[in-house]
């Protein structure tokens, strides 16, 4: 099984990577991709240039095997779409099933993204929740592909919902800009080789 996580990340931190590793191991992925967007079709344009934001990512795995940077919505015009990440996936890897993973505050707001029913038709959604999070009206359509069971996403290639609880650090990249802004130290936030990137570029020196 292949794991998927998109994001911005501008800057990529702690709460992300700790994130992809857990769930690399609590799945056991052959590898987690990690995809930065390049035009997020849902929020504002990143600070960082998508080649800056793809060099932060490469510093920030490059001891930690299993995880994999993926640049293939930086190399492909337009917005970035997830279904049309999803689909060349599904071209790449046609016999593993594919794990995309959203946070809770991503899937409470699915129904708006760009042709959200064919993401099912690529890969399984695991919604990362935090323990003790509380299901609450969700749609039928979600309803009809919940499983339970872990294993069930193995058994198929696409099309099940499923939530797993992980640990999720509170750390926020745009505290983290406007933290940088205000000249204050990110350590800890994020990995020490990313944050040398950023003083060596002068990114997010302004807010």
């Amino acid at each position: 099984m292949i794991g998927v996580f998109g994001g911005t990340f501008d800057p990529v931190h702690y709460g992300h990577l700790r994130s992809a590793l857990e769930v690399k191991e609590l799945f056991g992925l052959d590898e987690v991709r990690l995809i930065p967007c390049k035009l997020p079709p849902h929020r504002d344009q990143p600070d960082a240039t998508p080649t800056m934001r793809l060099d932060m990512l490469q510093i920030a795995i490059q001891d930690q095997s299993g995880l994999v940077v993926d640049a293939r919505e930086l190399n492909r015009d337009g917005p970035s779409y997830m279904v049309d990440t999803l689909q060349s996936l599904r071209e790449d890897f046609p016999k593993h099933p594919l794990l995309l993973f959203i946070g809770s505050d991503a899937f409470e707001k699915l129904l708006s993204w760009h042709r959200w029913q064919e993401l099912f038709d690529f890969a399984h959604v695991v919604v990362l929740i935090r323990p003790g999070y509380a299901l609450a009206n969700v749609d039928t359509f979600f309803l009809a592909r919940l499983v339970v069971n872990q294993s069930e996403l193995s058994s198929s290639l696409a099309g099940r919902v499923f939530f797993q609880p992980v640990t999720q650090l509170d750390i926020s990249a745009t505290a983290i800009r406007e933290m940088i802004a205000r000249k204050q130290s990110p350590r800890f936030l994020l990995p020490d080789g990313v944050i040398k990137y950023i003083h060596q570029n002068r990114l997010y020196q302004t807010h």
